[in-house]
């Protein structure tokens, strides 16, 4: 397995041979004319880019070399220098002893000397005249200069994706021949499923490793940014970045970058004070943001965290009141992760004015909706006047995902791993009606319990109240964890665990939000995966 290292090496390798490649080619077109403006510009950049990716890289040669290159390029540009006379000579040595440094850092060997080159670019720069030299190439026993590709090719995520769907396709087959070379018990059956299994999990893994990129090529966009939005608030915001390298499937990037841009807006504007605020509550000027990513099993967790005012619980609790979303004697009862969930209903917003940055009823849902998208969840902490911790739980795959299979009224359905937090099977009198709701205490929190098949067939009314005396004998339940909310489902029977591909539910359950989506068994069944979230809300709607 490659390193982390290797892996930057690599990259760099293949970007800097492609400019090595470009300069070449532009400072050929710029020497036929010198009156070439993007040649010129292009070259400028070029250089600047190479600089800049090497001392990223620590090799500060090639970046001293390109930060020479590009002033003289510079000087070009701006006609204080003229590509002509011992100039063009100078810049081709410089061009040759860059490509010759990049080879060396993918050969791991020693560079090549720069001392004579760098003297004479200095000298171009004071507007002396050079000593001419020439650089040292590579050549064979006879066709010239060394050609070379990169290691490396650059591949559209779309391909990547038709991949992975086709991949996909190979394991809905592979666990339907398995549970074939099952059913015949046919050896040989058995023994090319076996082999088959062991080649399309290793395709799988391969595929994605294929789609995952950095963190930080989002969480280096965020500077600007931070900077942005504080002098538009008028505060001061120190912004901390930590685990960049930890990698994830670039589609799911995509899909939380607009998230992740709210989550790091919002915490600037409601939740880090104005330098005079912070003051007053014995803080330094300037508010802390960090932004982190971390692997926990087979997530990322990625974090956005203020040292900000954090979360009034009562406030937020009586604005949902205000709005409607709960009365006021339920209200009172509700313990503080319960309070904050209504941060994320539709058009909540705690905001006092309108700005350029919030109170445009544009609030958390939106970050909600794109984390249930992806099978995620989003999770809140909060300390008044201490800060708050938004987490983003992710998964690390979108196409193929762990899901808990079970029955019930004889029919297979699945639930995304990603939000079930148990399963336990609990005999009726450990189970209480509390105001027409049946709860159950789990790890030393009340839970409440609905029977999965009484909310799917309850249609538009609300849901009975729970009569306790219908339960008969042990009952099986899978709790499910949503926007910080636990409920218990009653199933009627435990399956299995497996990795599932989710597809498209098909017209007409296309309109059911309770379904996430289908899969294929290796029966053949055709088995419906539960939106968690969508459920959660139902329940809450219908609830005594």
């Amino acid at each position: 397995m490659k390193s982390r290292e290797q892996e930057y090496r690599e990259i760099f390798m293949s970007e800097a041979l492609e400019y090595y490649d470009a300069m070449s080619r532009h400072i050929s077109e710029l020497e036929k004319n010198p009156e070439d403006t993007a040649a010129l510009n292009e070259l400028f950049r070029l250089m600047h880019n190479l600089k800049s990716n090497a001392r990223a890289m620590g090799y500060n040669q090639i970046g001293e070399v390109s930060h020479e290159m590009e002033t003289i390029f510079g000087l070009i540009r701006d006609k204080e220098k003229s590509f002509a006379g011992t100039v063009v000579p100078v810049l081709f040595t410089g061009v040759d002893t860059l490509g010759a440094m990049i080879r060396a850092v993918g050969e791991e060997a020693e560079m090549p000397p720069t001392d004579d080159l760098l003297a004479n670019l200095d000298r171009l720069v004071q507007g002396e005249e050079p000593i001419l030299i020439t650089a040292e190439s590579d050549t064979d026993e006879e066709a010239g200069r060394k050609l070379e590709l990169s290691d490396l090719v650059y591949i559209q995520i779309k391909k990547l994706d038709h991949l992975l769907n086709l991949v996909g396709e190979l394991i809905i087959d592979r666990d339907r021949i398995m549970t074939l070379g099952r059913e015949i018990g046919n050896p040989a059956l058995q023994a090319a499923a076996s082999h088959l299994f062991r080649i399309t999990d290793e395709l799988q893994y391969s595929v994605m490793d294929a789609r995952l990129v950095n963190v930080g090529s989002l969480f280096n966009k965020f500077p600007r940014v931070v900077r942005d939005v504080a002098a538009s608030e008028q505060k001061e915001v120190t912004l901390r970045l930590e685990g960049q390298d930890i990698q994830i499937d670039r589609n799911i990037l995509q899909i939380i970058t607009d998230a992740l841009l709210h989550l790091v807006r919002n915490a600037i504007a409601h939740g880090i004070e104005t330098p005079q605020e912070r003051q007053k509550a014995n803080k330094i000027p300037a508010g802390r943001l960090t932004l982190s990513a971390q692997t926990e099993r087979d997530d990322v967790l990625i974090r956005v965290a203020d040292d900000g005012r954090g979360i009034d619980v009562e406030s937020v609790r009586r604005k949902a009141i205000e709005r409607g979303l709960v009365r006021a004697d339920v209200a009172a009862n509700l313990d503080a992760n319960a309070v904050r969930a209504f941060l994320f209903e539709p058009g909540f917003s705690m905001a006092k004015e309108v700005t350029e940055i919030s109170g445009r009823g544009v609030g958390l849902d939106v970050v909600k909706l794109a984390i249930d998208s992806l099978g995620g969840q989003l999770r809140v902490e909060s300390e008044l006047g201490q800060g708050t911790v938004f987490t983003l739980v992710l998964p690390t795959s979108i196409a193929v995902k762990g899901a808990l299979l079970f029955e019930l009224e004889e029919r297979s359905y699945a639930i995304p791993l990603m939000h079930t937090d148990s399963v336990v099977a609990m005999e009726p009198e450990e189970l209480h009606v509390v105001g027409g709701t049946l709860m159950a205490r789990i790890q030393e929190e009340n839970v409440p319990i609905v029977n999965l098949k009484t909310l799917l067939h309850s249609g538009d009314g609300p849901l009975p109240a729970a009569i306790h005396e219908e339960l008969v004998g042990r009952q099986r339940i899978i709790i499910v964890d949503y926007n910080n909310r636990k409920l218990g489902l009653i199933v009627d029977r435990f399956l299995r665990q497996q990795d599932i591909v989710i597809k498209p539910v098909s017209k007409p359950l296309d309109t059911i939000d309770l379904f996430g989506g289908v899969t294929l068994l290796g029966s053949g069944h055709v088995c419906l995966v539960l939106d968690v979230p969508a459920l959660t809300r139902l329940f809450l709607a219908k609830r005594p």
